[in-house]
């Protein structure tokens, strides 16, 4: 991997031993950018997905079809950005219940009863497949060919285990004003850091509004833990992500208010194909 940016601002910024936890949390992931001049496409937004032959578009029961979000051929994707359990082969196709036919109906993490409608699909290689239409009722997006690059990602600050590595046994960030002196010039740069959020798969998530971990964290355990309580800290470091697709303005989409979609699954569900486990949440 030749991006280190992460890795540089630690050893820039903070002390050696606390740079060296800090360090060993970052994990690769695989970036993607709107693909010119011939680059490999390894996924697209919207367009048209390849549905294998006698599949049904994907719905959510009492509601309706599925707008067609993204999707993403695993063989393609550089290795060294995925974890182990990341399909080698086959693709995933990303459907979300966007609200073109009913505005005052959304996907929410914390509701299980709308869970339904955001699917993951996995096609396994070899599977005949055929381009498939929306259905009328829908307006498909528009494609937009993505190709891949390799690069670091951090987690959240407010995340359990980056709280640990930076703060010791604690179970909440202090008020700036209490916040460690040797802390805050890596606060600050990480802050400069960390602004675009852009199209992931795998490695740690860049949320708009806060660890999405806790989006589905929260919503597990049925809403019954408050923040920094241990239980609530276990069940956000089950969570990996899967995809973030951000609102792209190419291919006409906006989700919420300019925001990002994260789908997020636990690594035994990930190694296990077991899709229809990845949960999604929505922030903007």
């Amino acid at each position: 991997m030749t991006d280190e940016r992460y890795s540089r601002l630690a050893a820039e910024h903070l002390p050696g031993d606390l740079a060296q936890r800090w360090t060993a949390l970052l994990r690769p992931c695989v970036r993607l950018r709107r693909a010119v001049d011939g680059e490999q496409t390894v996924a697209a937004l919207g367009g048209n997905p390849n549905l294998p032959a006698g599949a049904g578009w994907p719905e959510w029961p009492g509601h309706g079809p599925l707008s067609f979000v993204a999707s993403v051929r695993c063989a393609a994707l550089p290795r060294e950005g995925l974890v182990e359990q990341f399909p080698q082969d086959g693709s995933l196709l990303f459907f979300l219940f966007d609200g073109q036919l009913d505005e005052d109906v959304f996907v929410s993490a914390d509701d299980p009863e709308t869970w339904a409608g955001a699917q993951v699909l996995y096609v396994p290689e070899n599977t005949p497949v055929f381009p498939t239409e929306a259905p009328p009722e829908l307006e498909a997006f528009s494609r937009v060919e993505l190709t891949a690059g390799t690069e670091q990602s951090a987690p959240d600050l407010w995340l359990p285990q980056a709280r640990q590595a930076l703060l010791g046994d604690t179970r909440h960030w202090p008020h700036p004003r209490e916040t460690p002196a040797e802390l805050k010039p890596f606060l600050r740069a990480f802050g400069r850091l960390r602004t675009r959020i852009g199209h992931q798969i795998g490695g740690h998530a860049v949320p708009v509004q806060g660890p999405v971990e806790y989006d589905i964290a929260n919503a597990a355990l049925d809403g019954t833990h408050a923040w920094g309580d241990q239980p609530l800290d276990r069940e956000a470091e089950r969570w990996a992500l899967l995809a973030q697709f951000d609102s792209d303005a190419e291919a006409k989409t906006a989700w919420g208010e300019e925001g990002t979609l994260y789908w997020l699954i636990r690594p035994e569900d990930l190694a296990a194909l077991r899709f229809d486990q990845a949960r999604l949440t929505v922030q903007g």
